[in-house]
């Protein structure tokens, strides 16, 4: 639960690691996003595929 509540943040999926891991878990590699959706910082991330969630689409 490390990224959870307040401390969650918008992730770009830039690739998945073929790497075998725990089932139902993957590492991710890709750009964490600001609240603008813009890239702030390149991260490898260990996450639940349960626990991801796609983005409601931004107002213009």
């Amino acid at each position: 639960m490390q990224f959870a509540g307040a401390a969650g943040f918008a992730f770009r999926v830039v690739g998945v690691d073929a790497r075998p891991t725990y089932d139902g878990w993957v590492w991710l590699d890709g750009l964490q996003l600001d609240r603008q959706g813009r890239p702030v910082q390149r991260r490898t991330i260990f996450v639940r595929e349960a626990g991801l969630r796609r983005p409601l689409p931004r107002q213009a």
